[in-house]
C-alpha cells in the first residue's frame, strides 16, 4: 500500500490539507498527518484545529512513497522555517521521491534550490519568491517527482493528480466520479 506523510504546521490551509487527507484515503492510499509542533493538534489558519496521527519525531519518513506540503499563512513560513521539514524535502528530493506542494509551499522547494528550471504552479502573489522557475499558472503542475498547484480552489485536482501519480489515472478518474468532480 502507498503511504503519504501530510506535514502540517500552525497556520496551514485547511482546505488544502484535509482535501489531500480525505481523496487519498478514499483511494485506498494510507495517509499520516504529521504535526511539527510538540503537540498533536495543529491549529489551522481559519481557526480549525486538527488531531495529527504524529508528531515530526515519530515518523520513519523513509517508509513514505510521497510527502505532501500545504500551503497557507503563516503554515508555510513554520514549515519552511523546520530544519527536519527541510531535510525531509531535500532527502526525498535527492532520492525522487514524490513531493506534492500547493499554494505558498511550493517556495519551500524554491528556498532550498530544488524549483531552477522546473515548471511550477503556486499561489500568484508568491511567483516572484520562486528564483529560476518557469510558472505555468495552470491548476497543477508535474515536473519530475515535484506537483504544484496554485491553491485552495485548486486542492481537488491537486489531490487528484497525487492520486494519478500514485495509483494510476483510473483510481483517479474513479474517485472523480465517485465525488461529482468534473
Amino acid at each position: 500500500m502507498k503511504k503519504v506523510s501530510v506535514i502540517l504546521a500552525d497556520g496551514f490551509e485547511e482546505i488544502e490539507a484535509l482535501t489531500v487527507v480525505d481523496l487519498l484515503r478514499r483511494a485506498q492510499i494510507y495517509v499520516g498527518t504529521v504535526s511539527i509542533t510538540d503537540d498533536y493538534t495543529v491549529h489551522g489558519a481559519h481557526g480549525i484545529n486538527v488531531q495529527a496521527e504524529d508528531l515530526f519525531e515519530e515518523v520513519a519518513f523513509v517508509e513514505s512513497d510521497m510527502i505532501v506540503l500545504p500551503g497557507g499563512m503563516p503554515g508555510t513560513s513554520n514549515l519552511n522555517a523546520h530544519e527536519g521539514v527541510r531535510r525531509v524535502v531535500k532527502e526525498f528530493n535527492r532520492d525522487g521521491k514524490y513531493i506534492g506542494a500547493i499554494c505558498a509551499a511550493p517556495t519551500i522547494l524554491g528556498n532550498l534550490g530544488l524549483l531552477k528550471g522546473k515548471r511550477v504552479s503556486c499561489y500568484p502573489s508568491v511567483e516572484q519568491e520562486i528564483q529560476g522557475a518557469v510558472m505555468t499558472r495552470t491548476d497543477v503542475t508535474v515536473d519530475g517527482n515535484l506537483i504544484t498547484s496554485r491553491g485552495a480552489g485548486t486542492a481537488i485536482a491537486f489531490a487528484l493528480k497525487l492520486i494519478e501519480m500514485l495509483s494510476g489515472a483510473e483510481k483517479a478518474a474513479e474517485i472523480a466520479e465517485a465525488i461529482l468532480y468534473e
